[in-house]
């Protein structure tokens, strides 16, 4: 499902080169989760981008769903984006000229999808939203609009879904919601899912955890919390 082999990225700057990533494997098959973990400025949503075709290594390959992506040209990365992934971020990314309903709804239009109204309201009754369809996200809880953006997500039904740092401007208890409920729609709709955290918690739950530490992979038993860097991720 995810191959990734000896993944490396490094970037120009005025006082030379700098290396985000340096020599990154890991191999997720199909249903597993998978948590990126490690102190800010470790590389974990860098790692992330290029995990998701957002964004190219400087030298390794990455595999989705048996498609090297980073052969692709951008073109390329994105067909393989639109049929494979989705995404859930830490500030929603809901767009606010349109309801909980049309937001759900717009990538499953986008796709030509003739039941993109009905698949977005059945998707909102499963994060428990059914009540809020037709409110705007000015009119919704920080944990509302995640719960909108989860069931966009799952709307369209991605074979992998990439989640940074997905309950990072809320509270603990409404978090905590949110985690059961990814964890929930994983298990229940088969999704590869990979979280970048800072919450152990969280990523105790996930099936694998890749501990990146100033750019490295480190042991899982390594303490990684008060290794520093001089970059952000």
């Amino acid at each position: 499902m995810i191959e990734v082999s000896n993944i490396s990225k490094q970037v120009k700057t005025t006082e030379g080169t700098l290396t985000i990533l340096d020599g990154i494997n890991l191999s997720l098959s199909a249903g597993e989760s998978l948590a990126i973990v490690g102190p800010s400025g470790s590389g974990k949503s860098t790692l992330l981008g290029i995990l998701a075709g957002l964004d190219l290594p400087s030298s390794g390959s990455v595999s989705l769903n048996g498609q090297d992506i980073t052969a692709m040209d951008e073109e390329g990365r994105a067909a393989v984006r639109a049929k494979t992934v989705g995404f859930v971020f830490q500030s929603f990314h809901l767009l606010p000229g349109l309801t909980a309903l049309e937001n759900v709804a717009l990538p499953l239009e986008l796709q030509g999808d003739k039941e993109a109204l009905k698949t977005a309201a059945y998707y909102l009754q499963r994060v428990g939203l059914e009540h809020r369809t037709t409110h705007y996200p000015r009119q919704l809880s920080g944990g509302e609009q995640q719960r909108v953006a989860v069931a966009r997500a799952f709307a369209c039904r991605p074979v992998i879904l990439f989640a940074d740092e997905p309950t990072g401007n809320l509270d603990t208890g409404t978090g905590e919601k949110i985690n059961d409920l990814l964890f929930d729609l994983n298990k229940e709709e088969g999704t590869t899912l990979v979280l970048v955290t800072h919450e152990h918690n969280l990523a105790e739950r996930c099936g694998q955890r890749l501990v990146i530490a100033a750019g490295r992979q480190v042991a899982p038993s390594t303490d990684v919390t008060h290794v520093t860097r001089g970059s952000t991720a």
